[in-house]
C-alpha cells in the first residue's frame, strides 16, 4: 500500500508540473493599491525580457490572497498583491491547501489620504478624532456612550465645513480598510476617550476595539468595494463628498482633488519616508515558491520588480508615488535566496 501511495503521489506531482508548463505567463491578482505599480513593472518586464507580459488583476488584497491560497498548480495564481501583511488565518488556509512555502516581499510604502473635490468645501485639516466622531456607530458625548447623532462635519468639529457628512471609505475586502481602521478610526476612538469608556463599562479590550471599528449604517458612511476610480466617481458626483484614497492615486488626480492634512501633517513621499505622516502602510506581494522554476519568468519578474532601477527612489514606481523602502537591498537578497516566511502552524 505504501508503494502504491508513493507512486500515486509521484504521478500527481508529475501531472501538476506538466500542466503548469502549459501556462507560460506569470499571473497576479490582489490589491487595487498595488495594481498600478505591478502593472508598470509587468509592462516593462514584457518589453525587456524574453517572457510574456505578466497578467495583473485587481480585486482587493483579501480576494487576491484567497485566490493565492487556493492551492499549487497551473490553475492558481503565482503572486498575490497586498496593501497589508497576510493574516494568520490566511496563512493557515494556504498551508491547509498545500501552499506552505511563501515568499513575502515588502517593496515600498504608501500613504492613505483624505481628499475631496478641488473646488468643494474646505476640507483641509483632519484629526483621527474627527473621523471617529463622524463615522463611529457609537461615540462619547458628555461622558456617555451614545448612538452617533452627528449629521454635519461642523457638529463634529466647528473648524470643519458646515456640510452634511458624506464619507466614502474602502470596503472591508480592501487592505486599505484595515489601515484606515487602525490608524484613523481606532486612534480616534482612543483620542476621544470612547475606547476607555467602553472598557470601563465592562467590555473586554478586544470587544471595545471591535466596537471602535463599527461604522454607522445610516448612509453617512459608504463602503466602496471597487477601486479608487469608484471612490473618485462618488466624490465627483457629490460636492460635499470626502473620500479615502492611496497617495499615488491622489497625486495622479490633483486636477480634480485636494488633500487634507492628518494631525497637522501633509501626506507626501517625504513625510511618509521619515514616518511623520500617521496614515501610511507597507506594500507587499507574495510569491508561491512552488511555482518558481515551473512558471517561466516568475523569479525574474520578482527580482525585476524590486531592482533599484524600478523600485528605488529614482525609479518609475517612485515617480508614480511609491515611497521607496530603505531596506530594498535586503528584499533583493530575500528574493535571490528564495527565502520563505517562517510559518509555525
Amino acid at each position: 500500500m505504501c508503494a502504491n501511495l508513493s507512486v500515486s503521489l509521484l504521478a500527481i506531482a508529475t501531472v501538476t508540473a506538466s500542466s503548469a508548463l502549459a501556462r507560460d505567463n506569470v499571473q497576479i491578482a490582489g490589491s487595487s493599491t498595488v495594481l498600478p505599480y505591478a502593472s508598470i513593472v509587468a509592462e516593462a518586464f514584457g518589453e525587456n525580457f524574453d517572457y510574456p507580459t505578466p497578467v495583473v488583476e485587481s480585486g482587493g488584497s483579501s480576494a487576491g490572497l484567497k485566490r493565492f491560497c487556493n492551492g499549487v498548480g497551473e490553475n492558481t495564481i503565482d503572486i498575490a498583491n497586498a496593501s497589508r501583511a497576510m493574516r494568520e488565518r490566511e496563512v493557515a488556509v494556504c498551508v491547509a491547501n498545500g501552499v506552505s512555502d511563501i515568499i513575502e516581499v515588502r517593496f515600498g510604502y504608501d500613504g492613505i489620504v483624505i481628499a475631496s473635490q478641488l473646488d468643494g468645501p474646505a476640507f483641509i485639516a483632519f484629526k483621527p478624532s474627527d473621523w471617529f466622531n463622524a463615522l463611529g456607530a457609537t461615540v462619547l458625548i458628555d461622558g456617555a456612550l451614545v448612538e452617533n447623532p452627528y449629521h454635519s462635519w461642523s457638529e463634529v468639529n466647528p473648524n470643519l465645513p458646515a456640510v452634511e457628512i458624506a464619507a466614502f471609505i474602502p470596503g472591508t475586502k480592501h487592505g486599505t480598510r484595515e489601515v484606515f481602521e487602525e490608524k484613523v478610526l481606532l486612534q480616534g476612538c482612543e483620542d476621544t476617550g470612547a475606547l476607555k469608556a467602553m472598557i470601563d463599562s465592562g467590555m473586554s479590550e478586544d470587544a471595545a476595539e471591535h466596537a471602535c471599528l463599527s461604522v454607522r449604517t445610516d448612509g453617512k458612511s459608504v463602503d466602496i468595494d471597487g477601486d479608487y476610480t469608484e471612490t473618485l466617481a462618488r466624490v465627483d458626483s457629490n460636492p460635499n463628498g470626502v473620500g479615502v484614497f492611496g497617495l499615488a492615486f491622489y497625486e495622479n488626480n490633483t486636477d480634480t482633488l485636494k488633500v487634507a492634512t492628518m494631525s497637522g501633517v501633509a501626506p507626501s513621499t517625504e513625510t511618509i519616508a521619515v514616518g511623520e505622516y500617521p496614515v501610511s502602510r507597507p506594500l507587499f506581494f507574495y510569491i508561491k515558491k512552488a511555482h518558481i522554476g515551473v512558471i517561466p519568468g516568475l523569479k525574474e519578474f520578482a527580482e525585476f520588480f524590486v531592482a533599484d532601477e524600478i523600485a528605488g527612489p529614482d525609479g518609475p514606481l517612485a515617480e508614480y508615488g511609491l515611497v521607496s523602502d530603505p531596506d530594498l537591498a535586503d528584499t533583493q537578497a530575500l528574493i535571490a535566496n528564495e527565502q520563505v516566511m517562517d510559518i509555525n502552524m
